[in-house]
């Protein structure tokens, strides 16, 4: 194997399409979680209890649900570079509509629209990354691509803090300013995606011929051995990818992930203003946890790279998040919710990279298109299950401490199954050993 060949193709390949990617995954982080900002000065405004907005924040992921699978079977089928594009467009125009929000069933609408417009972008882009990346690459490049979240929040948080400022001008509230200036990156990127992006490495003309028949000859002979693997385990097709136990088993580990990351979105910023600060000081404050946890990620990815582990890698991330959790539902102080906003923001941040290079060690093809849709899909619908939690327990004890626990125990439960999954992948590939 000629190294020096893979290693420029694949330096190559990384600088084309991963700080591009990341600026995607910014924008749309920015904008599925700037309503914890909002929730500063609109709930006042609005008249909304704290279980209106847990609701209305979650249902996002009620959208997310029902359209995710479709639209990575539509991305497999018609290519990254349209469909990202579309998936852009939509929720950059849904997004800024936030701004004309006028009670509770026009927000609990239009965060169901958002979810269905920004369905299929995530688990795209992972499929997408499969396309380009040998699994040996990829929790270190998903660990890159995902540090766009935590950084969304360090730059996104005096952001949204700044534009909540604009109380009044043109006679708008400061929230409707930060929902339409911050959708407009997202418009703009969808068309520069029609530029940029390019679907497959068979098209690559930005690389050179040597390094292209490489690239499509490794991830060909990649996808040779997922075939064999297959008869074994999970197939190609569609349904394969949606009934695979290991895709399920995922699907309930990276639920528990999900409740942790969006009840860090919606909520640290209300968290941290219960210690009596200013906006602008709740937006400078909550940059530091995700500031730490960017370094976290990246390390923790690289580590779980360099020893092919994944399980452990999981399983201690998710439990540092959980304790991370149960110190801020106790913190006295506001250094200490901090702190403890420190370790939820670094245990959740550290799982998901090992976390998502699991199914495509087993997937490929169309069951790799739904399974990682079917696992993000279902995922995610802890975005909706923590903060709802939070909102619900919060207006019945008027603390968030009570909520913080519930989804400490997710966290928890996550690492235990993450555990079992691993235990049944070594029964499963000792009964293939002994049949072979």
């Amino acid at each position: 194997m000629d190294t020096s060949l893979e290693k420029e193709t694949m330096r190559r390949v990384a600088w084309r399409l991963v700080p591009f990617i990341c600026l995607l995954y910014f924008i749309a982080f920015i904008d599925r979680v700037n309503i914890g900002f909002a929730a500063l000065t609109m709930n006042k405004d609005l008249g909304f209890s704290s279980a209106v907005f847990g609701f209305g924040a979650g249902i996002f992921f009620f959208g997310y649900f029902l359209f995710e699978v479709p639209s990575n079977i539509v991305l497999h089928r018609v290519g990254a570079r349209i469909w990202i594009a579309r998936v852009m467009i939509t929720w950059g125009l849904i997004s800024g509509a936030f701004a004309f929000v006028r009670g509770e069933y026009t927000f609990y609408g239009l965060r169901f629209l958002l979810g269905a417009a920004e369905a299929g972008f995530f688990p795209g882009i992972i499929l997408y990354l499969t396309y380009w990346f040998p699994a040996r690459y990829r929790a270190g490049v998903v660990s890159l691509f995902m540090a766009a979240a935590p950084i969304s929040v360090v730059i996104g948080s005096p952001l949204s803090s700044a534009l909540l400022g604009m109380e009044g001008v043109l006679g708008l509230h400061g929230w409707q300013w930060m929902f339409l200036i911050e959708a407009v990156p997202a418009v703009l990127l969808g068309v520069v995606v029609l530029v940029y992006m390019t679907d497959r490495p068979e098209k690559a003309a930005w690389l050179a011929d040597n390094q292209r028949a490489w690239l499509v000859a490794e991830m060909n002979r990649e996808h040779a051995q997922k075939a064999v693997a297959a008869k074994d385990g999970a197939g190609h097709g569609i349904l394969a990818g949606m009934a695979d136990i290991r895709v399920l088993a995922l699907a309930l580990i990276y639920f528990g992930t999900s409740a942790g990351l969006y009840t860090l979105g919606i909520w640290a910023p209300q968290i941290i203003k219960g210690f009596g600060l200013s906006t602008l000081e709740v937006g400078f404050l909550n940059a530091v946890p995700p500031t730490l946890a960017i370094i976290a990620m990246v390390l923790w990815a690289r580590h779980s790279d360099r020893t092919g582990e994944r399980t452990w890698h999981v399983v201690i991330a998710c439990l540092v998040a959980a304790l991370g959790l149960m110190l801020a539902g106790g913190a006295g102080s506001t250094m200490a919710v901090v702190a403890a906003l420190t370790l939820v923001n670094c245990g959740i941040s550290a799982a998901k990279p090992p976390l998502w290079a699991m199914p495509t060690l087993f997937l490929s093809g169309q069951a790799a298109a739904v399974g990682i849709a079917t696992i993000n899909s279902i995922g995610n619908l802890g975005g909706f299950v923590g903060p709802w939690a939070i909102g619900w327990i919060k207006d019945r004890t008027g603390s968030f401490t009570g909520g913080l626990m519930v989804v400490a125990g997710f966290l928890v439960l996550s690492a235990v199954l993450t555990l079992a999954v691993a235990r049944a992948g070594r029964r499963r590939g000792a009964a293939n050993a002994v049949a072979h």
